[in-house]
C-alpha cells in the first residue's frame, strides 16, 4: 500500500497540473497550467583571436676559431739564476773585436776659402805700360787674363781669356808676373793658391 502512495505522488508531481478557469457565462474550462518553456541559451560569441606576428631575427653565429694547438711536447723549465763574471771590454784578455761597435763621427766641415785680393800697397802699380806700337798707332785696347796666385801672393802664370791685340797681351803679362802682388787666398789661416781673372784697359787720351 506504502508502495502505492509513494508511485501516486511521483505521478501527480510529474503530470501537468491542470487550473480550472471560470468564463462570465458560467463556463468552467479547465486549463493546463503548462510551464514557460525556457529561455533560449544564447551561445557564447567567438572570441577574436589577435594573430601577433613574431619578428623573425636570423643570428648569423660567429665563426668558431680553434684554439692554437698546445705542444704537449714542450717542458717549462725554471733556470736559477746563477752568479755569471761581468763582460769584458773590449780589447781586454778574453773579449773579442766585435763585441763593442765604436761611435762613428762626422767629419767636421773645412772651413770657407778666403778669396785672394789685391795688395793695397801695390795697387798704384797694377797698370802696366802702354806698348810702344800701340801708342804710336793712337789705339785703345783692353786684356782679361786668368792669373795664378801664389800663396806669397806673387803671380805665378798668366793665362791669355781675351785681348785687342797682342801688344796688348804681353804688356799685361810681363807686368803681371813683375809687379801685381795680391793678398794670397787662405783657408782656415792657411795660405792657398787660387785663379782670378783679371781685366786691363788702355786708354790712348790717359797717355796723351
Amino acid at each position: 500500500m506504502i508502495n502505492g502512495l509513494i508511485v501516486s505522488a511521483m505521478i501527480f508531481l510529474i503530470a501537468p497540473k491542470i487550473v480550472p478557469r471560470v468564463f462570465d457565462d458560467g463556463t468552467i474550462i479547465e486549463v493546463e497550467n503548462t510551464p514557460p518553456p525556457p529561455p533560449p541559451v544564447t551561445p557564447p560569441k567567438p572570441e577574436k583571436r589577435v594573430e601577433t606576428v613574431r619578428e623573425t631575427k636570423i643570428v648569423t653565429p660567429e665563426p668558431l676559431v680553434p684554439p692554437p694547438p698546445v705542444d704537449t711536447n714542450t717542458t717549462a723549465t725554471t733556470s736559477t739564476p746563477t752568479d755569471q763574471p761581468p763582460p769584458i771590454p773590449s780589447g781586454t784578455a778574453g773579449g773579442t773585436s766585435d763585441s763593442v761597435v765604436p761611435p762613428t763621427f762626422d767629419p767636421p766641415a773645412p772651413p770657407p776659402l778666403i778669396k785672394a785680393s789685391i795688395d793695397s800697397r801695390y795697387a798704384k802699380g797694377f797698370q802696366p805700360d802702354y806698348p810702344a806700337s800701340e801708342l804710336r798707332a793712337e789705339r785703345s785696347g783692353t786684356v782679361s787674363v786668368r792669373v795664378l796666385i801664389g800663396t806669397d801672393g806673387r803671380v805665378k802664370a798668366v793665362e791669355r781669356i781675351s785681348a785687342t791685340t797682342d801688344a796688348f797681351f804681353n804688356a799685361t803679362r810681363s807686368h803681371a808676373l813683375s809687379n801685381w802682388r795680391f793678398k794670397p787666398a787662405t783657408r782656415g789661416g792657411v795660405a792657398q793658391e787660387e785663379w782670378k781673372v783679371m781685366n786691363v784697359r788702355f786708354n790712348i787720351t790717359d797717355v796723351q
